[in-house]
């Protein structure tokens, strides 16, 4: 049996009359950009994360770079990001003139490590940026101390956690702000590219609106040398249709952890540690070993499909030579050893044994 590592035609084709729905609805209307469809999807998902405030954007990484900007980051400051994770929130930082410092994650939880961010603050460091990495939340408590104690920013990178919960709150309100991103294959994503700003900061949201629209707030009149990042109507209508079905989702993918957890429990593979606190929403379902390669391999040809998230950390980027020179042991490790399974919520319990029986064959050799 093939088992996909996503099929978004196949998730997506269960709610198509909705989603039909959606686009009559934004066709017929004939208003196409920062309409009614964003407005009642900004206020939705700002309910839903628990949050006063969220403005709709045109991507995961132009969130992160307009909250920086709306924060007066730039030029000469410093801001902590992980080491291990997807280039956009080290680029947001650049995008804004400011200098990515680069801390190493816990090996557990794959996650930003407060103790080390501790070690890392400078003179020049205004914002810490964490990253609820594979749908599970950091651990937030810790790093909110360590912003309270040095006067920084925290700014949550939640675009792999729409739904996930620390300690019974929602990600996206547990720092000063978040950036999210509706990307396809997102636990909430559109069908095409979106993102959104997330904040109970009456006045940085305000600026992230001002900040989106080229600087304007009234046509022609440009108060900030602003950019062009707005969430358009039909994909916002498209998310306010699945934004109803995002915890029967989550829901979902926690089962197949679940299956996943049981299944592969005893092999020598570093299974997702989950601590007490968390709540996660499983974006992946990531597993590490020193035999990933072969692994990978070994998968793909059962028709089993893998991905590695991420192949590349950021300091070893060719857009970023300065930090080669780096030591980062930890994320470097897990760029060599980490596979994501297959994970969505129209996975059958059926396809998930496959992968588990796979998984099997290949450490005990039974194939």
């Amino acid at each position: 049996m093939a088992v996909p590592f996503l099929n978004l035609g196949r998730l997506n084709g269960q709610i198509r009359p909705a989603l039909d729905a959606a686009y009559r609805r934004v066709m017929d209307s004939g208003w196409y950009i920062t309409g009614p469809e964003l407005t009642a999807f900004e206020s939705e998902f700002a309910a839903y994360c628990g949050v006063e405030h969220c403005v709709g954007v045109g991507n995961g990484l132009d969130a992160l770079a307009l909250l920086l900007r709306a924060h007066g980051i730039g030029p000469g400051d410093e801001v902590l990001v992980p080491s291990n994770t997807f280039i956009a929130t080290w680029l947001a930082v650049s995008q804004c003139g400011a200098t990515p410092v680069p801390v190493e994650p816990d090996a557990a939880t794959h996650n930003i490590d407060a103790r080390r961010a501790a070690e890392a603050i400078t003179p020049r460091t205004r914002a810490i940026m964490p990253v609820h990495l594979y749908g599970q939340a950091a651990d937030m408590d810790p790093l909110m101390d360590l912003a309270r104690a040095h006067g920084l920013v925290v700014i949550e990178d939640a675009a792999q956690a729409q739904g996930a919960e620390y300690r019974g709150r929602r990600a996206g309100s547990l720092g000063h702000a978040a950036g999210t991103s509706f990307y396809p294959g997102k636990n909430l994503g559109a069908l095409g590219d979106g993102g959104a700003v997330l904040t109970n900061d009456a006045a940085i949201a305000a600026r992230v609106r001002l900040l989106r629209n080229y600087g304007s707030k009234v046509k022609y009149e440009h108060e900030a040398a602003g950019m062009n990042s707005r969430l358009d109507e039909l994909q916002a209508a498209f998310l306010r249709e699945k934004l109803k079905c995002l915890d029967e989702w989550n829901i979902r993918r926690r089962e197949v952890a679940k299956q996943y957890g049981e299944g592969l429990r005893g092999l020598p593979l570093q299974l997702p540690v989950v601590p007490e606190w968390a709540l996660p929403v499983w974006h992946l379902y990531v597993v590490a070993t020193s035999r990933r390669d072969a692994l990978q391999r070994f998968l793909g040809e059962r028709g089993i499909g893998t991905m590695v998230h991420y192949p590349k950390p950021p300091h070893l980027q060719d857009c970023y030579p300065a930090y080669r020179g780096h030591e980062l042991p930890i994320a470097t490790r897990l760029a060599g050893e980490v596979l994501s399974l297959p994970m969505s919520p129209d996975l059958t319990g059926p396809e998930v044994g496959e992968v588990i029986d796979a998984v099997r064959a290949f450490f005990q050799g039974t194939y």
